[in-house]
């Protein structure tokens, strides 16, 4: 049944599909949609967003191929008379510079302006852009294009038309400069592309889309077949333009990461090129048909402990206290060191996070219990957050689970408009007997609690702060996750070594509270004794924050998510860890 409704769908998505395309192809290419792109100091910029303003400028530049002094001159004339109405980028569809090149020619005219990095150029194909020099004048929300051409008189005409709210009068002027060369242009043409769906477009959906989009995976539908991802394919088109699939993204320029949740230039062009050519299927055996999952839900097979959450009755609506349970773990006769957690939520669209804390069977009664502060020689059992992964400790690393211990819990809840009942379980990874690992992981947090948090005021759109931790050993980094609420902006993780050296080490440049990941390292970082790791974080208190309870709130810290937090967890092994006595030492 499931099957056939989404068949279903997918032949109404297709027909809408063939609207689309025969409109798009009736405005000339004056339309992309809304789209995203980091500038050229790795911040996020979405069109949508502006729409407070009456229109977006854009003018195309090139660090190799620079506009003239007249044209930037006239330009950054407009920018200071009409900044207040009218948002101002450059952009370049340059594929191959840098971001460095265009800094130092901004730097060289004395300019501060945000410069899109169309490293795809798939927003210059539907803009349309043919010359270095062109500036567009385009509408946030449809980025239909008003006017196009030098920027002279009739750019400042066409302003002046746009805020008096006529029609322009002279949409399209001739622009004399360098061609813009598009390195994979013929793939839109149905008739020369050389994209085929099994080979090209299949395996990116495989390998990227399908471990959620998949049947009892977290996605909305899941990617069975060609005809499902046919059917949404203008979906699909509009999630990579503006970046929010894949979830998570980073700033695939800091590329030491295992996963940056990103696609690559090369795959968003195959995937958009293979849409706008008419998503259509070769005559080979359908790869996702063929896709097979583990039967089980747990990542490691059948763990060797399983803890169960009491269940936890949630109502339809109305806003919930944080929940505090002890779980008494039981099924132990011995005590184990832990190699892996993962933890199942019994209803993931109720329950945004947890955390917790292990209490020691010897501990006292009334010890403090400190969530989301864990003692680096005790087990580390993997919380809940959105998006969240099995947590695997690196080889030879683990901690001590003692025979009688007891999870502490924090549960958060949020009501959807369905009474439910949450049950989750954690799955448990033991090490063998005789196997003793001696590395211990130092969870650390460069965090802002209720001591020292600075109000975010009413309507601040960029509201930043920031917090430092030293690094006290020689030690190696290993991962960094953020956690705010639904103001969280951006998130950025920096170094500061004792020699002098700074060193981005993280860009969430688009902070969603809905996918609050843990950014693994490849390789582990080493960071000497003494590095300073600083995170800043940003907030939008501003209106143009759809998920923002009250831009005209004063913003305290607080538990719940219409207050704030800001939380810059790391992850780390000092080198040197005592060897074989610490180990030794927990046992006894």
């Amino acid at each position: 049944m499931h099957g056939e409704i989404d068949v279903k769908r997918a032949i109404l998505a297709l027909a809408l599909l063939s609207v689309g395309t025969a409109a798009s192809a009736a405005t000339d290419a004056k339309r992309v949609g809304d789209f995203s792109l980091l500038d050229q100091q790795g911040y996020f910029h979405q069109m949508s967003y502006y729409d407070d303003h009456k229109a977006i400028a854009l003018l195309v530049q090139s660090s190799a191929k620079p506009v003239s002094d007249k044209d930037l001159a006239a330009f950054s004339a407009a920018r200071a008379k009409y900044q207040d109405k009218i948002k101002f980028f450059m952009i370049d569809p340059v594929a191959d510079e840098t971001r460095e090149s265009v800094q130092k020619e901004l730097d060289k005219h004395g300019l501060d302006i945000p410069v899109l990095m169309d490293e795809t150029q798939l927003v210059a194909e539907g803009l349309g852009i043919a010359k270095v020099g062109e500036v567009f004048l385009i509408h946030p929300g449809t980025t239909a294009v008003l006017y196009r051409g030098p920027a002279n008189k009739y750019f400042a005409s066409a302003i002046d038309d746009v805020l008096a709210g006529r029609d322009v009068k002279k949409a399209k002027a001739r622009v004399r400069g360098a061609a813009v060369k598009y390195v994979a242009a013929a793939e839109r043409n149905p008739r020369k592309s050389t994209i085929t769906y099994s080979k090209d477009v299949a395996p990116i959906f495989a390998e990227n889309c399908a471990r959620c989009h998949r049947e009892g995976g977290i996605g909305p539908f899941a990617m069975t077949s060609h005809a499902v991802v046919q059917g949404f394919a203008p979906m699909i088109r509009e999630v990579v333009l503006t970046k929010r699939m894949p979830p998570g993204q980073i700033d695939p320029r800091i590329g030491h990461f295992k996963e940056t949740f990103t696609l690559t230039p090369r795959e968003q062009q195959t995937l958009v090129h293979w849409i706008e050519a008419g998503a259509r299927k070769d005559d080979a055996v359908d790869p996702l048909t063929q896709l097979k999952w583990p039967a089980t839900k747990w990542a490691y097979g059948a763990p060797d402990l399983v803890i169960k959450i009491p269940a936890q009755e949630v109502p339809a609506t109305g806003v919930l206290d944080y929940r505090y349970i002890k779980v008494p773990i039981e099924g132990m006769d011995r005590d184990r060191w832990v190699k892996a957690s993962q933890y199942i939520a019994g209803d993931r669209t109720v329950l945004h996070h947890t955390l917790n804390s292990l209490i020691p069977p010897d501990a006292p009664k009334d010890q403090r219990i400190d969530f989301g502060r864990v003692d680096p020689n005790s087990a580390r059992i993997t919380a809940y957050i959105p998006g969240a992964q099995p947590q695997l400790e690196p080889p030879n690393t683990g901690g001590l689970l003692k025979k009688d211990s007891t999870l502490a819990l924090q549960l958060h809840y949020t009501t959807n408009g369905k009474a439910t009942v949450d049950a989750g379980e954690i799955g448990l990874w033991f090490y063998k007997d005789n196997e003793v690992p001696t590395e211990r992981m130092i969870p650390d947090c460069a965090c802002i609690f209720t001591q020292g948090w600075d109000p975010i005021p009413p309507f601040d759109p960029d509201h930043e702060m920031r917090q430092t931790i030293t690094v006290k050993k020689d030690a190696h980094l290993y991962s960094m996750l953020p956690h705010m609420h639904f103001r969280g902006k951006r998130m950025r993780f920096y170094a500061e070594y004792p020699d002098g050296r700074k060193e981005e080490l993280l860009n969430i440049a688009k902070y969603n509270y809905n996918w609050q990941l843990d950014y693994e390292l490849v390789e582990p970082k080493f960071l000497p004794a003494g590095t300073k790791i600083t995170a800043v974080a940003a907030f939008d208190n501003s209106t143009q924050n759809k998920a923002n309870p009250d831009p005209a709130r004063k913003v305290p810290w607080g538990q719940q998510s219409w207050d704030e937090m800001f939380f810059g967890a790391v992850t780390y092994k000092f080198v040197d860890q005592g060897g074989t006595r610490v180990a030794q030492d927990q046992t006894n």
